[in-house]
């Protein structure tokens, strides 16, 4: 392979960063607009670039449902379910 090649191939892939980042900070902006109109209704900060991805933090408790919400839940999709076999079987 010839040495020109592997030069014009950092080149492009140079350019292609370049234009990615260019991107990405724009699409942040944006990200950044709709979090400022939301005021203080967001509940995380947006995260660095430089802050690793995976930061420790308290883990999440479990969220528990009482048993009437749980029956509530079941009923609800055992008729979503029950409509969509009645679709089926309408269709067939």
């Amino acid at each position: 392979m010839p040495r020109g090649k592997s030069n014009q191939n950092a080149d492009i892939l140079e350019y292609a960063l370049m234009h990615l980042e260019k991107e990405r900070d724009e699409i942040q902006a944006r990200i950044d607009a709709v979090r400022r109109q939301l005021g203080s209704r967001t509940s995380a900060p947006t995260p660095s670039a430089s802050a690793p991805a995976s930061a420790p933090s308290a883990p999440r408790r479990k969220r528990v449902l009482s048993e009437a919400a749980r029956k509530r839940i079941a009923a609800a999709q055992k008729k979503r379910w029950a409509e969509h076999r009645k679709a089926q079987k309408a269709s067939e």
